[in-house]
């Protein structure tokens, strides 16, 4: 193991340790994100962690962190079927959690429309043949600068400052190997988009077409913010009535 390498271990290890009084608590109880969840969506967390706060300031946004659900599946070989996320951990590398993982951390539902479940099984064997890929160690230099002092950075060149990875194909973050997940699949997370004058020379409907970008380029607030993914809360979803709710000043116990 050359020294670059140790130092990037050890550095991982110090900027996934979390930070007190960072984490907010979850809007949703878990048993009430599980019931929501579907196989396929992309569920961003907030993340407490020194990385999580260099990510955040980075990309300006409450999100850190991206997963994918694929659903229940045994944890271990021939235990009970558990509701599991694939995700890229700083330290770990592309790997399986649990759900209950993020029980106690704010998070966002995003989900892609219109795919059929064979689609979505693409989806997800992309992820799955990428377990084992380890975090994208150049990331974790270039990331802990922010944490050391906070540069005046222009926001058009924050996003940059995150795709500084090497690029090599057995390493990964975590919104990057999403984004290369959609596109394996051609679904839009955010392109840039062309607008062009339509038939009927020049006086007919315009039409959009869609520029794939580099996939290095993507962060966790992307998925909340595409306007091809649909933010979806637990709590609405499950038939919220706000004239059934009780409120402290109503004298209830």
């Amino acid at each position: 193991m050359g020294l670059l390498h140790m130092l990037g271990r050890r550095l991982a290890h110090f900027l996934a340790q979390p930070r007190r009084h960072q984490a907010r608590p979850p809007t949703s109880d878990p048993g009430l994100l599980l019931r929501t969840l579907r196989r396929g969506d992309v569920l961003l967390v907030e993340g407490s962690s020194r990385f999580g706060t260099a990510i955040k300031y980075l990309t300006q946004s409450t999100w850190s962190h991206a997963a994918l659900y694929i659903g229940e599946e045994p944890w271990e070989p021939g235990g009970p079927r558990r509701p599991m996320l694939i995700d890229v951990d700083v330290e770990e590398g592309v790997r399986r959690v649990p759900l209950e993982h993020f029980a106690d951390q704010h998070t966002r539902i995003c989900r892609p429309l219109g795919l059929s479940p064979q689609v979505v099984d693409q989806l997800v064997d992309f992820m799955r043949a990428r377990l084992g890929y380890s975090y994208d160690l150049k990331n974790v230099f270039d990331l802990a600068r922010y944490l050391i002092r906070q540069p005046p950075v222009p926001e058009h060149l924050r996003r940059r400052l995150i795709a500084l990875g090497s690029g090599e194909p057995t390493k990964a973050i975590c919104s990057t190997l999403l984004a290369q997940a959609f596109e394996s699949i051609r679904y839009p997370i955010l392109p840039e988009i062309e607008t062009v004058p339509g038939g009927g020379g020049g006086h007919g409907p315009r039409q959009e077409i869609l520029h794939i970008r580099n996939y290095s380029l993507y962060t966790p607030r992307d998925f909340d913010v595409s306007p091809f993914f649909d933010v979806v809360k637990p709590r609405l979803q499950a038939g919220f009535d706000y004239r059934t709710l009780q409120w402290s000043e109503d004298g209830s116990p």
